[in-house]
C-alpha cells in the first residue's frame, strides 16, 4: 500500500507576530500534519527611504528583535519551530519551500504597494503546485462581514462607525492546539542582533512613558495590567490625552502594530471587563478607537496608493515645501515653539509620543510650516515605536487636509499646551537640561 504523503506547511510571519487568535496559524494546523514557521527581517526596510530615513530605525528595530524572540519562545511551547533570516523573502520562501518539501504557505493578507510586490515576486518563483493562501488578521471588523466593495467605504468615520457598530458583530478569538513534539525540526538559524541590523547598542530615558518590551507576552501582561489589576480603563476617556507617565493611556499600540497581541483579543477583554466591573464611557472608548484603527486600514483599501500621494485621497493640490532646514529644526526640537518641541524631543529620544502630541507636532509641520506632509509621516515611520502604514498615513493625511477630516481643521498649538499641559510638567520634562 502506498504510504499518504505528509502534508507541510510554512506560516510566514508578518505583522501578525502571535500564537492566540492568529488564523493563519491555526489553519496550518488544522490543515496540515506538519508546521514550519518563518519569519524575515527584510533588509529593505532597514535601508533609507526617499526622504533620507531609515525605515526602521534603532526603537523599532529593537522593540522587533525582542518580539520575534518571544514569538519563537511562544511557537516553541506548541513545538512549531521557528526560522529567522536576514534576508528578503522573495529570496528565501522558494528554497525553504523546496528544501523543507512545503506544500502550502500560510501568510497575512496584505495590502499596500511594498508587500503586494514582494508577494508577487514570491508567487512567481514559487512551483505552481505550492498553494499560497492569506487572511485578513488585522482587523476588528473582518472585511468580509463589512463590504463586497471597499469603494463604498464612506469617507466620514463617523457614517462607518455607526453602521459597523449597529450592523456588524464581532467574531471570537481563534486558538491553536499544541503539536508533538515530532513536528519540530532542526534550526540553524538565529534571531539578528541590533548590530546586525546596522545600530549600536542603546539605553531608553527612564523619563520614557513607554518602558514596555515588545512580544506577545509583554502585551498580554500590559493588557491584564490595564484592564483586571490597576482598572485604569475604566477612566481611559478622562486620561487618554495626558502626556506623561505610563498609564495616562493603554499603550497598546506597538504591540498593536506589528500584531503582537489582535484588535479582538482587547475588545473580547474589553467586554469581560464590562460584564465583571461595569461598562462606561471609558471602557467603550478603548473600543472606539480600535474602530478608527479599523477605518484607517478600510480606506487605505479603497483608496489604495493614493494614501501615499501628495495631494491625498482629496487630491488637493496645495504648495508644499521642503526646506531641509525647517524639517531638521523640527525633528531636533528647535521650533519657535516649546510645546512642539518637548514632543519631538520626546520621540527623538524614545521612539514614543502621546496622541495629544501626535496631532500637534503634525499640524504644525504641515499647516504653521506648510512642509510637505509625506516627509512628516516618513520621519514618523522611520522613529515610532507604533508605526503603522494605514494609520500612520491615514492620521497624516487627516492632519495635513487632504484626508478624512471634513472640517480641515489646524492645531493652536500654544491653546493646546495650555489645555494639556497647563503645569509645564511635559515640557519641563523634555525640555529642561540636567547635568545628571
Amino acid at each position: 500500500m502506498q504510504q499518504q504523503q505528509i502534508k507541510k506547511a510554512l506560516v510566514w510571519f508578518r505583522n501578525n507576530l502571535r500564537v492566540n487568535d492568529n488564523i493563519s496559524l491555526k489553519k496550518a494546523i488544522d490543515e496540515n500534519q506538519h508546521t514550519i514557521a518563518v519569519y524575515f527581517f527584510d533588509p529593505k526596510y532597514f535601508e533609507k527611504d526617499n526622504f533620507g530615513f531609515k525605515k526602521t530605525e534603532k526603537f523599532r528595530a529593537q522593540f522587533l528583535i525582542e518580539t520575534i524572540t518571544n514569538l519563537k519562545q511562544n511557537l516553541a511551547n506548541l513545538n512549531i519551530t521557528l526560522l529567522t533570516y536576514f534576508d528578503a523573502p522573495e529570496n528565501k520562501i522558494p528554497e525553504l519551500c523546496d528544501d523543507l518539501s512545503v506544500d502550502k504557505i500560510y501568510t497575512q493578507k496584505e495590502w499596500t504597494r511594498e508587500e503586494v510586490e514582494t508577494n508577487y515576486f514570491i508567487k512567481k518563483s514559487l512551483n505552481e503546485n505550492i498553494d499560497f493562501t492569506e487572511n485578513y488578521n488585522q482587523f476588528l471588523y473582518h472585511p468580509e462581514t463589512v463590504s463586497n466593495d471597499f469603494h463604498n467605504i464612506p469617507n466620514i468615520f463617523t457614517a462607518f462607525r455607526k453602521k459597523l457598530e449597529k450592523y456588524v458583530t464581532i467574531s471570537e478569538e481563534v486558538s491553536v492546539l499544541k503539536l508533538s513534539e515530532d513536528n519540530l525540526v532542526q534550526n540553524h538559524t538565529e534571531i539578528p542582533t541590533l548590530q546586525k541590523l546596522g545600530f549600536d547598542d542603546f539605553d531608553i530615558t527612564n523619563k520614557t512613558a513607554f518602558p514596555f518590551k515588545g512580544g506577545e507576552t509583554a502585551a498580554l501582561e500590559r493588557m491584564n495590567y490595564y484592564f483586571f489589576e490597576s482598572k485604569k480603563v475604566s477612566y481611559y476617556k478622562k486620561t487618554r490625552n495626558g502626556m506623561v507617565g505610563n498609564d495616562y493611556s493603554t499603550k497598546f499600540s506597538p504591540w498593536l502594530a506589528n500584531g503582537s497581541i489582535s484588535a479582538k483579543t482587547i475588545y473580547w477583554n474589553v467586554k469581560n471587563y464590562e460584564e465583571e466591573f461595569g461598562k462606561n464611557q471609558s471602557t467603550y472608548w478603548v473600543i472606539f478607537e480600535l474602530i478608527w484603527r479599523d477605518y484607517f486600514k478600510y480606506i487605505s483599501l479603497k483608496y489604495d496608493a493614493k494614501i501615499f500621494k501628495i495631494g491625498g485621497i482629496l487630491d488637493r493640490d496645495y504648495e508644499w515645501k521642503a526646506d531641509k532646514k525647517n524639517i531638521q529644526k523640527w525633528i531636533n526640537g528647535e521650533t519657535k515653539d516649546d510645546f512642539v518641541n518637548a514632543n519631538m524631543i520626546e520621540l527623538k529620544e524614545t521612539g514614543w509620543m502621546s496622541n495629544r502630541g501626535r496631532q500637534n507636532v503634525a499640524s504644525y509641520f504641515a499647516k504653521e510650516l506648510l512642509l510637505d506632509w509625506r516627509i512628516g509621516a516618513a520621519y514618523f515611520e522611520s522613529v515610532l515605536l507604533d508605526y503603522d502604514v494605514h494609520s500612520n498615513y491615514g492620521n497624516w493625511m487627516y492632519v495635513a487636509g487632504v484626508g478624512n477630516d471634513p472640517r480641515d481643521r489646524k492645531f493652536n498649538t500654544q491653546l493646546q499646551a495650555e489645555r494639556y499641559d497647563s503645569n509645564h510638567k511635559f515640557r519641563k520634562l523634555w525640555l529642561e537640561k540636567t547635568l545628571f
